[in-house]
C-alpha cells in the first residue's frame, strides 16, 4: 500500500509540474462559468445583431434566456470538455514508455497492477472533480439569475453524461496501455466512441434494441424537456459500467503481459 501511494503521489505531483492540474481547472471553471453566462447574453448579442442579420435576409426570433436553456448548454458544451480532457490525459503511459521510468519504477518493486489503478484513480479523480465542479459552477449560475426548479432531469442527465465520461477515461487506459504512441491512444479511443455511435444507429434498426448502447447515453438531454424517462437510460448505464470495469480489468491483464 505504502508503494502505490507513493507512485499515486508522483503521478499527482507530476501532472501538476506539467500544468496539466491548472489546465484542467482553468477548463472546466471555465465552462462552468460560460454556461449561464452566454445565456444571459444572448439576448442582448441578438438584439444588438438583430439589424445587420436582417439586412442579410435572417429573421431572429425571441431568444429566451432561462435555466433550461443554461442547462441545455452545459450539455453542448461538455463534449468539448471531455474531448479536451482526452487530449490532455491521454500521454498518461506514452511518455513514460519513451522515457523508461516505468522500468525504473517497476525495478523497485512496484506491482504493474499497481501502476494501472493508480493512473486510473488519478484520471478517473480528475475527470470526476472537474465534471461535478463545472456542474457546482452551472448550477450555482442558474440558482442565481433564474430557477432550476423550473428544470427537470438535469440531475439523472449530469449522471448519464458523467458515467460515459468514465468509460472514455477507461477506453484512454486501456488503449495507452496497448499503444506505445499517443496519437494511437487517441485514435483508439476516438474510434472505440464512433464504433460505439455505429452500433447504436445499427441497433435504432430494432426498437425493443435501441438505446442500449453507452452512446445513448449522450442523448440524455431530452430528460431537460421530459421527453424521455431516467429508466430509458438504466441499460445503457449498466452496459457503460460493465465495459468501464473490462477496459480497466483488460489494461490491468495487458499490462502484466506488456514487454516495457
Amino acid at each position: 500500500m505504502r508503494s502505490f501511494l507513493a507512485f499515486f503521489k508522483k503521478e499527482l505531483l507530476e501532472a501538476l509540474r506539467r500544468g496539466k492540474l491548472l489546465f484542467l481547472v482553468l477548463l472546466f471553471v471555465g465552462f462552468g462559468i460560460m454556461n449561464p453566462a452566454i445565456t444571459q447574453l444572448m439576448p442582448w448579442l441578438m438584439d444588438f445583431l438583430a439589424e445587420d442579420l436582417a439586412a442579410s435576409g435572417i429573421v431572429v426570433g425571441q431568444v429566451t434566456a432561462d435555466a433550461l436553456t443554461s442547462w441545455a448548454q452545459f450539455f453542448k458544451n461538455i463534449p468539448m470538455a471531455l474531448i479536451a480532457f482526452v487530449l490532455i490525459c491521454g500521454s498518461c503511459f506514452t511518455k513514460e514508455y519513451g522515457s523508461g521510468t516505468l522500468i525504473l519504477v517497476l525495478t523497485k518493486g512496484l506491482s504493474r497492477y499497481k501502476v494501472v489503478l493508480a493512473k486510473s484513480i488519478l484520471l478517473l479523480g480528475l475527470w470526476t472533480l472537474g465534471y461535478w465542479a463545472c456542474f457546482g459552477i452551472t448550477y450555482g449560475g442558474n440558482a442565481l439569475l433564474w430557477d432550476n426548479g423550473t428544470v427537470a432531469g438535469f440531475w439523472p442527465a449530469a449522471v448519464n453524461w458523467w458515467v460515459f465520461g468514465c468509460l472514455t477515461v477507461a477506453l484512454t487506459v486501456l488503449f495507452s496501455v496497448v499503444f506505445r504512441s499517443y496519437p494511437l491512444v487517441l485514435l483508439g479511443t476516438g474510434g472505440s466512441v464512433l464504433l460505439l455511435y455505429l452500433l447504436e444507429l445499427l441497433l435504432g434498426l430494432w426498437p425493443k434494441l435501441a438505446g442500449k448502447t453507452p452512446v445513448a447515453l449522450l442523448n440524455s438531454g431530452v430528460l431537460l424537456m421530459g421527453l424521455e424517462t431516467e429508466e430509458t437510460f438504466v441499460v445503457a448505464l449498466v452496459v457503460a459500467g460493465v465495459c468501464s470495469l473490462f477496459c480497466f480489468v483488460g489494461s490491468v491483464f495487458l499490462f502484466n503481459k506488456k514487454q516495457l
